[in-house]
């Protein structure tokens, strides 16, 4: 089998890897589910101000126009040599990958129209806490190369607030099960979606922030992606 391609954001963070693009820090999912599955898999960093040329050079589409009708492109993308796809997305690449690849289901029992409405669901709960710090990896992203922005940023209390009012919420969807998964002993995708964002806030905000995210819910989402990151062979 030949290693599938990933193409991704060069990053400045720990780790070289960043993906805290502004679109979605579930951008790192398809890192997570090629573990996962036990697929071998290259990495090929993009810088972010090249992602228009090197992603039209191999081909890819672009995932959305502009007001002004200018094409967008974004990363990651995954290339198959082994069937000749190019998939951009990560919820388009993790499907490809589950009906390309099905062993070791993300998408277990036919699911993936409910972790659809999961992830749309579960980013309506955190949106509000988070919009500050979506604000300044844009800003990070676009000005990287030109300007000096300091990382990790701040973000005001109320911010920390709406934050954590969403996760007392995520922890009551997870109260309703006797497993350590979203669906109870089922690992699924949507664990994944959780574990994305999890790990955006630890690569990128202070380290007392993401002691105080980790302390939430009597420690949950620290051990929520200590458990993710295990499952997936990342840790």
């Amino acid at each position: 089998m030949l290693s599938l391609v990933l193409y991704d954001i060069l990053s400045e963070l720990p780790g070289n890897n960043c993906s805290p693009n502004p679109a979605k820090p579930s951008l790192l999912g398809p890192r997570f589910v090629l573990s996962y599955k036990d697929l071998p898999f290259v990495t090929l960093w993009v810088e972010y101000s090249d992602i228009p040329i090197a992603m039209k050079a191999i081909g890819a589409k672009p995932n959305k126009r502009r007001r002004d009708g200018s094409d967008v492109y974004t990363v990651p993308v995954l290339s198959d040599p082994n069937t000749g796809a190019l998939i951009t997305d990560s919820l388009e690449i993790a499907s490809y990958l589950e009906k390309t690849y099905p062993e070791k289901p993300i998408f277990p029992n036919n699911s993936e129209p409910l972790i659809r409405a999961f992830d749309s669901a579960y980013m309506s709960l955190i949106l509000p806490g988070i919009k500050p710090i979506f604000a300044r990896s844009t800003e990070f992203l676009i000005g990287a190369r030109s300007a000096d922005v300091p990382l990790p940023w701040d973000a005001k209390h109320e911010d920390w607030v709406l934050l954590e009012k969403g996760y007392n919420t995520a922890y009551e969807w997870y109260q309703k099960n006797d497993g350590k998964w979203i669906m109870g002993d089922t690992f699924s995708y949507a664990d994944i979606i959780v574990a994305c964002y999890l790990l955006w806030y630890k690569r990128v905000v202070k380290e007392d922030e993401w002691t105080m995210i980790s302390s939430w819910n009597g420690g949950r989402w620290a051990q929520v992606l200590a458990d993710v990151e295990k499952e997936c062979k990342l840790a």
